[in-house]
């Protein structure tokens, strides 16, 4: 066997594939240079970039080869033909702008950037710039769209990969947490308000306006220069600044709140702690603190930050019903029947509320029926029967006229009207209990 012919032979193989590989890449590069890629330029482009991705070793060759394979996407954003109807058009851009390919675009993009600040050599960093700044419109558009259509989680989604594409447009980061909010995805949320935490964003600053002269509308720009120099050119009149207050507050809070509400009370106690130090004042921190203090057994926290917040807000009669919730869920019952009383005095059609105040009454019925059945037949027992079945005539004759009011504020709720029904048979007032029955849905 001949050694050397072998060597010479991978040798060979190695400087044809090498050859193919540079020769992609000027294919590629040449295409990619030109002003407009559409059509058959598209395609040759996506064909070579696909030959290309098995050829590649070195590192630096990687890397290029993933950002041009990462801009196929945009490229094909960027080649849709504006007169194509509108749906078709909306259906692309959902397509290529969606959050997962925008994740991967910004992978690569963010990799070529990096590459090129270590070797020093910028040959796509203008152009990627210029490539994010074009792009971030088109994509905050759809993700506009998305929460148009009340697609809050994959409008957060995507703008979350606005982010990751601009780490500098921390603001996207702060929507994506607020649509996750309203898509009820709090683990994303909690993603999105730590990842502000991390980075210490605040939202700070200035928004600044004028309005044009020509449409009559008001018009924001990106800075007071911006907006000086159309004032100055007469096409723009009337300025006027508008702050923008610290958002921490915010999202230590809901931070706080996300924690408390998965369980999580060995990190929401440091978190609630830090988020009452930017927000003393704020009654819903209060109560939540109230409520972790209850859930860790705390109960002189609990009853010391109840009072807090009452003297606060003694007339916030929704801060006085979720009171009575926590009242209600620690047992307190004395406690919980004085907010639910004290909010239908301040608000008398909070259904909820008497709703609420009619449980508490009934509560204890199950326990005196038990208690009943265990009787036996002395006369002692008896007596003792005869002593709690008052009693619980008792509770359902209080109960009464606080579930009809409950029903007659909402008579769509079967949950009351099934209760009521319920109190109507016990206090053998069967007519009303059949009649009210026939209301309920089956």
């Amino acid at each position: 066997m001949n050694l050397k012919k072998i060597v010479l032979s991978g040798a060979i193989l190695f400087s044809v594939a090498t050859f193919a590989q540079k020769s992609e890449f000027r294919s590629i590069k040449k295409i990619y240079e030109k002003p407009e890629i559409k059509g058959k330029d598209l395609e040759e482009y996506k064909s070579l970039v696909a030959q290309l991705q098995p050829l590649v070793t070195e590192e630096s060759d990687k890397i290029y080869a993933d950002f041009y394979k990462s801009m196929i996407p945009v490229l094909e954003i960027f080649a849709l033909d504006p007169k194509m109807p509108v749906a078709q058009q909306q259906a692309l851009m959902m397509k290529y702008g969606n959050a997962k390919t925008i994740t991967e675009v910004a992978i690569a993009l963010n990799k070529t950037l990096d590459y090129e600040k270590k070797s020093g050599k910028k040959l796509q960093t203008d152009d990627i710039k210029e490539t994010i700044t074009s792009l971030k419109p088109i994509l905050l558009n759809i993700a506009d769209q998305l929460g148009g259509a009340k697609k809050y989680s994959e409008s957060a989604e995507v703008l979350y990969a606005i982010y990751q594409l601009d780490k500098n447009d921390s603001i996207m980061l702060y929507y994506a947490a607020n649509y996750a909010i309203n898509a009820q995805d709090f683990d994303a949320a909690l993603k999105y308000y730590q990842e502000l935490k991390a980075i210490n964003y605040s939202g700070e600053g200035t928004n600044f306006y004028a309005k044009n002269k020509a449409s009559g509308q008001e018009e924001a720009f990106n800075s007071k220069a911006d907006r000086d120099k159309y004032i100055s050119l007469k096409t723009h009149e009337t300025p006027r600044d508008e702050k923008l207050e610290s958002k921490k507050a915010e999202i230590y809070k809901n931070i706080a709140i996300i924690l408390i509400d998965k369980g999580r009370l060995d990190e929401a106690k440091p978190a609630i702690q830090e988020a009452r130090k930017l927000n003393p004042d704020d009654v819903s921190l209060i109560t939540s603190e109230a409520d972790l203090a209850f859930k860790a057994k705390d109960m002189d926290s609990y009853k010391r930050l109840i009072n807090e917040a009452l003297a606060k807000n003694p007339d916030d009669y929704t801060l006085l019903f979720n009171l009575g919730v926590i009242s209600s869920n620690s047992n307190q019952l004395e406690e919980a029947e004085k907010y639910y009383k004290k909010v239908i005095e301040l608000k008398p059609d909070y259904k909820d509320a008497y709703s609420n105040l009619a449980e508490l009454n009934l509560r204890s019925d199950a326990k005196i029926v038990e208690e009943m059945n265990k009787l036996g037949n002395t006369d002692k027992e008896l007596k003792k029967y005869d002593a709690l079945k008052i009693e619980r005539n008792k509770n359902f004759t209080k109960a009464l006229p606080i579930l009809k009011k409950a029903v007659e504020l909402d008579p769509n709720d079967d949950v009351a009207k099934s209760a009521l029904v319920s109190v109507y048979k016990a206090l053998d007032r069967m007519e009303e209990a059949k009649a009210l029955q026939a209301t309920i849905k089956k």
